[in-house]
């Protein structure tokens, strides 16, 4: 019968992987990403040899002078491509945000008990179950994730916190224009067999 050895005591990676900020790949890999524009950005700030290594003059001539003339010219063109197709991608996106609206709106539920639905949250690329959960410990109230009628989701807040829900907005997300940020109060419809 063959000897079983017993596996090594130390099973962790030589040497550790760093992945880039950007685009979460190892930098090594960044420039099928996309965004290699900012991911040098960033490994320039944050990993400056590692920096050093993949883009200095010396590294990037050698890695051309092993391709193709043909292949050179392709490359650039492909890197060109990515370029502009990222920064279109993010021109819209920039521009989606500007042009999108939170609305806080106050609705009625009985005589005076009133719930603050909030709806928009998600095009400024936040979780809504985070804030859902922040706004039920800053209010000390009943905060939920719902489906929005008109498709989508909302946070629905107990109670009228409208402009405190506003305010705490501002303060917290500066990526959120105050122009963006829009109240809105919402009657509940009168039943049409009451009389």
């Amino acid at each position: 019968m063959a000897e079983v050895q017993a596996p090594p005591s130390d099973l962790r990676p030589a040497k550790s992987v760093v992945y880039c900020g950007v685009c979460t790949l190892p930098p090594e890999y960044c420039e099928y990403g996309g965004t290699t524009k900012k991911c040098e950005e960033w490994l320039s700030t944050h990993h400056p040899s590692l920096h050093t290594a993949l883009y200095s003059p010396e590294a990037l001539s050698q890695n051309l002078s092993i391709l193709s003339v043909e292949a050179q010219k392709r490359a650039e063109k492909d890197a060109a491509k990515k370029a502009a197709k990222a920064s279109a991608t993010e021109a819209r996106e920039a521009e989606k945000r500007a042009q999108s609206k939170i609305i806080i709106k106050r609705v009625e539920r009985n005589k005076r008990k009133y719930v603050t639905e909030v709806s928009g949250l998600e095009h400024f690329g936040l979780d809504l179950k985070k804030i859902a959960k922040e706004f039920g410990k800053k209010f000390a109230t009943g905060s939920s994730v719902t489906k929005a009628p008109a498709g989508g989701e909302e946070i629905t807040v107990q109670g009228d916190v409208s402009e405190d829900i506003r305010e705490w907005l501002e303060e917290n997300y500066e990526q959120i224009p105050e122009d963006n940020v829009e109240l809105v109060e919402a009657k509940k419809k009168k039943d049409a067999t009451a009389g």
